[in-house]
């Protein structure tokens, strides 16, 4: 029997691959630099009144600064009212000290220059997600996470060109006891990537370590003059401020490392439902944060960060790509630019368990408005499901895939003669096609961002490559990338170093899982 030819043409799909993965490749830059304006949703009128608001529960209901005596006594000194342990602050204090020091962009220092980002102004930086204890892909479902997974996902975000940052707990190594999982995870950020980095805040010392850490790999002296390590500190909203967090902060204050201070804000349970209220409070919180921040170390870079969600009002259950957290996120980084710091907030957020339509539909619903907000620091850009719960393998490649994509949307539309494009509509005239024009054939291969996950064959074609789906593909591009990782390189001498500090802070420490 004769073998009917297949109607496959290999060497066609084969070329269109290299040249969207050669695509891809040329598209690295160390962070986005937005040239379209951020979307404006409210009035200056608008936007004064919820300033007014926040002042009013700066001065009037107050925050708490709990377990920290020390933050008592620099607030009380600045001029703040003390009660116990609720701070009080006279209006203006907080924003007049904010916008006499912090400064308004920074850089963060990669170990690999070239990598070095610029966190506010016009510019985006993506991270990872952040936090997981659960990992999640197609072969092995949900589990818990381990240091094998942490080093993977720093693998990942160090080799994609979409991702400008290394993260920092972008999963929880839950085989490493909490006690000392924190040098783990540094550790691998600075050996498994050369791209920027975020520290341990789960404990003072332990942010003391991460910057430990730091200095073998930049030196001391870079440090004392440089920022190279940014790292989140979470309110305990409502209006609360923690011993775990504010020591922290003191820490990296001290050492002129970033801080992002970032109220965590479940609208209905942990502030009211609405959107002019949740901006409020949440500009109140940060208010008193940041403030801290510059009476420890004037001029001590600091983030201002928002991350508020929406909740079932039936279960209780945080929801994500509904309506108003968007709103909330245009309102916060309006706040942001007024007050003269950079912004953080989070991108492709989803409440799905898998990397399904509602994982793409929400993700979007967030991450859309993220981009035309102007975050600069977009913390948790690829990777999350469940409400944060798990880190997707599959979902983090879809997500990273989005971020390249938005590269090409923040240039906002060519106006040089090359992209008028007139030559090109005169020389073509009317009723014929561009496919053969000198303007197409000069611009084609860099004419449209390249999709590294969707698939646009023909219906057959795509059939008789196993009719796979988005997170089916994406599957095996992860795999592909950790099975062609190469460690950037790194000074043996160095490496040395953090590993024996590491060994030895291990035997000081009790093994705590808790």
């Amino acid at each position: 029997m004769t073998e009917k030819p297949s109607r496959r043409r290999t060497g066609g799909r084969e070329a269109r691959r290299a040249a969207r993965e050669e695509a891809i490749a040329g598209n690295s830059n160390p962070y986005l630099t937005r040239m379209i304006p951020p979307y404006e949703i409210m009035s200056d009128d608008g936007l004064e009144l919820i300033e007014n608001n926040a002042d009013i529960i700066l001065e009037e209901v107050g925050i708490d600064f709990r377990d920290y005596p020390s933050s008592l006594e620099i607030l009380k000194t600045a001029g703040a009212e003390i009660d116990g342990e609720r701070v009080r602050f006279p209006k203006g204090m907080c924003r007049e000290i904010i916008t006499k020091s912090a400064p308004s962009t920074y850089i963060q220092h990669a170990r690999n220059p070239s990598k070095s980002v610029q966190i506010g102004g016009n510019a985006t930086v993506l991270v990872p997600a952040y936090g997981s204890p659960f990992a999640f892909d197609l072969d092995n479902g949900r589990r818990y996470a381990n240091i094998e997974d942490f080093r993977n996902f720093v693998k990942l975000a160090y080799m994609t060109p979409h991702l400008h940052h290394s993260g920092g707990t972008v999963v929880e190594p839950v085989d490493i006891p909490v006690s000392k999982r924190h040098l783990d995870m540094v550790y691998s950020h600075l050996k498994f990537s050369d791209k920027p980095f975020m520290g341990s805040v789960t404990a003072p010392e332990r942010a003391q370590d991460s910057v430990a850490l730091a200095e073998m790999v930049f030196g001391k002296s870079f440090l004392d003059e440089n920022t190279v390590i940014t790292s989140l500190i979470n309110a305990s909203s409502p209006m609360c401020w923690d011993a775990t967090m504010l020591g922290a902060a003191e820490v990296y204050a001290r050492a002129n490392q970033a801080t992002v201070i970032s109220p965590f804000i479940v609208a209905g349970a942990m502030a009211p439902v609405t959107v002019a209220g949740v901006a409020a409070q949440t500009l109140a919180e940060a208010l008193a944060g940041m403030t801290f921040i510059q009476l420890i170390n004037p001029g001590a870079p600091t983030v201002f960060g928002s991350f508020a969600m929406s909740m079932s009002m039936q279960t209780g259950a945080p929801t994500f790509g509904t309506p108003e957290p968007a709103l909330m996120l245009y309102t916060m980084a309006a706040l942001a630019r007024r007050l003269g710091v950079p912004f953080r907030s989070g991108g492709n957020l989803c409440a799905s368990k898998i990397p399904d339509a509602q994982a793409a539909s929400e993700s979007i619903s967030t991450f859309i408005p993220a981009i035309l907000g102007g975050v600069n620091f977009m913390l948790h850009s690829a990777g999350w499901l469940e409400g944060g719960l798990s880190m997707g393998y599959e979902k983090f490649i879809i997500d990273a895939d989005q971020c390249g994509l938005a590269a090409n949307l923040v240039k906002g539309v060519d106006l040089s003669e090359n992209g008028q494009a007139l030559n090109a509509i005169k020389e073509t005239g009317p009723g014929q096609h561009f496919l053969g024009s000198e303007h197409t054939l000069a611009n084609f291969e860099k004419a449209f961002a390249v999709s590294e996950v969707a698939n646009n064959d023909s219906y057959e074609q795509w059939s008789e490559e196993g009719s796979l789906d988005t997170a089916q593909r994406a599957n095996a591009i992860w795999k592909k990338m950790l099975n062609n990782y190469e460690p950037p390189p790194l000074d043996d001498s160095i490496d040395e170093a953090m590993l024996d500090f590491i060994a030895k802070r291990k035997s000081e420490l009790p093994d705590e899982f808790a």
